[in-house]
């Protein structure tokens, strides 16, 4: 088994994400990741580091968040500079580097219950928004795919997190109205399916590995998989029943499950490395699955991103996690 990290990092200036891409290539030798640092402000978080992927759209940020522009806005420009300088980082610092490699986007669900359209409220609100939206972020991950590759020619495996923290709200229409009074209507499976079909697709036509991450309870696994997601990352602690047997059954087919059993803050009491190694144990036990069988699918992670965590306990989460999948390993 292998450990790695959900993205984001704490920090809040270049020299944090300078330290944070040292930290995940020291610590995850397995399956690194590309380091979020959203405490530098709102264009190095998830919503900026996606727009900034995204083909082809202006974009804002306005006191109420991100809003869809006919050009795009200095924090927009910015978004994409900070991206571009934290790649410069990567590729200095890893320029030696062979292996797996993970990079993570925001998904076109997340962002259109997030991002306002030009006259306001959601572009979760308007059909064709979001469905140009979504493709515009699958043909600009492309791009950024081809990218990361070029900067980091020795990575033979490389996996494109796509993270949809939003995506059961939408499908469960508790996504409010710009007034706060209303909610959005529900989002159908199938429309849900297809959107983020065409970003997961975006990733495997460029010979990556497409994933999808989500902390949130009643994420719809399933729906996940059929959409052509090949990896699921998710919070162990907000799992129910269901949730369980999907991810058994990912498991059970070969694909990755990246498991968080590592707090994403500060614990009152640090975990040891035997009690990690044991709650892996006994969640493969409860879902009836044998370790052996499981070692080149099973993946450990924090619970969530890191960015809420001191930088002592962010580092010492990865070893823990390193250390736990050497002993199951």
């Amino acid at each position: 088994m292998i450990a790695t990290g959900v993205g984001s990092m704490p920090g809040d200036d270049q020299s944090a994400y300078d330290e944070a891409v040292r930290l995940v290539l020291g610590e995850l030798a397995d399956l690194p990741h590309l380091p979020e640092v959203p405490g530098r402000g709102a264009p190095a978080g998830m919503l900026g580091r996606g727009l900034a992927v995204t083909d082809g759209l202006g974009v804002d940020l306005q006191p109420a968040g991100w809003r869809l522009t006919d050009a795009s806005g200095v924090d927009h420009r910015r978004a994409r500079s900070l991206l571009a300088r934290d790649l410069d980082g990567l590729e200095e610092q890893g320029q030696d580097y062979a292996g797996a490699f993970k990079i993570q986007v925001a998904g076109p669900w997340t962002l259109s219950a997030t991002v306002e359209k030009p006259r306001g409220d959601k572009v979760l609100s308007d059909v064709g928004a979001r469905r140009e939206l979504a493709q515009a972020l699958a043909e600009g991950l492309r791009g950024h795919v081809r990218d990361v590759r070029r900067r980091l020619p020795g990575v033979d495996r490389l996996v494109v997190q796509v993270d949809e923290p939003m995506l059961a709200a939408v499908l469960g229409g508790r996504v409010p109205t710009a007034s706060g009074f209303g909610r959005h209507r529900t989002v159908h499976p199938p429309e849900a399916s297809e959107h983020l079909g065409w970003v997961l697709d975006a990733v495997s036509a460029e010979d990556a590995e497409p994933w999808v991450h989500s902390c949130a309870p009643e994420t719809p696994w399933a729906l996940l998989r059929g959409a052509g997601a090949r990896g699921l990352s998710a919070d162990l602690d907000t799992l129910a029943a269901r949730d369980h047997e999907a991810l058994a059954e990912a498991l059970d087919a070969g694909e990755s499950v990246a498991l968080g059993v590592v707090p994403s803050v500060d614990p009152g009491v640090a975990p040891t490395e035997t009690e990690v190694t044991e709650r892996v144990l006994r969640w493969l036990d409860f879902v009836g699955l044998d370790p052996v069988s499981v070692a080149g699918s099973l993946i450990l992670s924090p619970t969530c991103g890191l960015a809420g965590a001191t930088p002592a306990w962010s580092a010492q989460a990865l070893r823990l996690l390193s250390a736990a999948a050497r002993h199951l390993t």
